[in-house]
């Protein structure tokens, strides 16, 4: 299929029209708010939008893509930037993150605007004894990740984050405001739960909550010496894990900075990580064989309150140059483990600052209720390497990451999941789907985005 061939921006547009009809602010280039509002996660990309529109509302959305499609322009959208990938040059970036309102329905249920971040809902549903569905890294926003379907450190235990969604309010590609569920917009309610950005920007979510005040969770840390049989021991323990349970293992190369634990700083790591959302006992039961293996460095799982789940995977919240990849394995046992752990293990090659390998199975392996575009269900283990370095080594590190990918190749399905390809092109974004899902989401592309504003985002290649 040809690449869409998108209409050339028209020159010196009249921002000055748009900002007429905005509650909210627009920022062009050389503004005081420009660089801070339009910077993403990842510190080595530059981003440079033609101009930010922070929004105060979905009808400032609905104007700003209306006055894009006029102009020809294309249309990024950010909350906190941990999705962006592209320089969105020539772009109208979309800054949500005013749209923060967060109310927590007693009875189970919570209303997020497409700002509000998951440790604001964390803290606001906590003491209703609430939790929501988050992912390891609760600063990220809830829109964003749950349309990328929302694969988290409970996702064995109760799925992933889209399958409970109740309504989103978006504003399509032709500039609509919609509120799409099962019941009024099923087709566009299919495509928004795992479908990222292809469809629009999401201005509010509605979606159950957990009742779950405490965790038994946190994270063993092995040192060099017991990486090996870690290892091995995890990949044949994974298999015996109740639903309740749900983990990954780390392999890390910590950096010696402040706040990063002594026995971790500048050393090679291994990090079980342990979630169990029934009793304290039977998690402790559940882990007792992982912490049998070796005696841990440090022994951080205990229980907790739900709030405090970001603890548990410590992922970064700072902005850093970066270079991330991900695949799904099929597997993980025997030859599989060797050959990573020659790939990524204490004196191999590797630079990345993190391998992580993350269990699936349990309840994301069921289909919903309510289908939706998330695919590739069945697979059992996720792999996803993280390196950081300054921009001019970031090219041998992505190299470096290609080779440990590359050592796991014959387990690998070749499939990968929306929230961790944001940075894998077209193809990349197509290797989210299966080939029935990828058909029917590039259909609703096409209606709901004729103009193919949101052509920079994880999208659809469209002919």
């Amino acid at each position: 299929m040809a690449a869409f061939e998108p209409e050339q921006p028209q020159a010196n547009a009249d921002f000055n029209a748009l900002r007429q009809h905005l509650a909210g602010a627009l920022f062009e280039p050389g503004e005081p708010g420009y660089a801070a509002l339009s910077a993403p996660w990842n510190a080595a990309i530059a981003t440079s939008p033609a101009a930010v529109v922070a929004v105060a509302s979905a009808k400032d959305v609905a104007e700003a893509v209306k006055f894009a499609a006029a102009a020809g322009m294309p249309v990024a959208v950010q909350a906190t930037g941990h999705g962006i990938a592209s320089d969105m040059d020539g772009a109208l970036l979309i800054q949500t993150g005013a749209l923060d309102e967060c109310t927590i329905h007693p009875e189970g249920w919570a209303t997020t605007g497409g700002g509000v971040l998951w440790s604001t809902v964390l803290a606001a549903a906590a003491p209703s004894g609430l939790a929501g569905l988050c992912g390891s890294a609760p600063g990220v926003s809830v829109a964003g990740y749950t349309t990328g379907g929302g694969i988290g450190p409970l996702v064995r235990s109760h799925g992933a984050a889209s399958d409970r969604v109740r309504a989103f309010e978006v504003v399509t590609g032709d500039g609509q405001i919609r509120r799409a569920t099962a019941e009024t917009e099923p087709e566009l309610f299919w495509g928004l739960r795992g479908g990222k950005g292809s469809l629009g920007i999401v201005t509010s979510v509605e979606f159950d909550l957990l009742l779950q005040p405490e965790i038994y969770a946190g994270a063993l840390y092995f040192g060099a010496d017991d990486d090996a049989e870690v290892a091995r021991a995890w990949s044949q323990w994974c298999p015996t894990l109740p639903a309740a349970a749900t983990t990954s293992l780390a392999l890390l190369r910590l950096p010696p900075l402040p706040g990063i634990p002594e026995p971790l700083a500048g050393k090679f790591t291994a990090a079980v990580r342990f979630v169990y959302t029934g009793g304290t006992d039977d998690g402790a039961r559940a882990l007792a064989p992982l912490r049998a293996v070796a005696t841990p460095l440090i022994d951080a799982v205990a229980t907790m309150p739900f709030a405090q789940i970001g603890m548990v995977h410590s992922d970064p919240e700072e902005s850093m140059p970066a270079t991330e990849y991900s695949t799904l394995l099929g597997g993980f046992a025997g030859p599989a483990v060797d050959a990573l752990m020659e790939a990524a293990g204490p004196g191999t090659a590797s630079r990345q600052l993190m391998v992580e390998l993350r269990q699936l199975g349990g309840a994301f392996a069921r289909e919903p209720e309510v289908p939706s575009v998330l695919s590739h269900r069945g697979v059992g283990y996720s792999l996803y390497t993280v390196g950081v370095a300054p921009p001019p080594e970031l090219g041998p590190l992505a190299e470096n990451a290609r080779g440990v990918h590359g050592a796991v190749g014959q387990w690998s399905t070749g499939a990968s999941l929306p929230n961790f390809a944001a940075g894998a092109g077209q193809a990349g974004f197509a290797a989210c789907y299966s080939p029935e899902a990828l058909e029917r989401l590039t259909a609703l592309a096409n209606r709901y985005d004729p103009d193919h504003l949101f052509r920079l985002g994880q999208v659809p290649m469209r002919g």
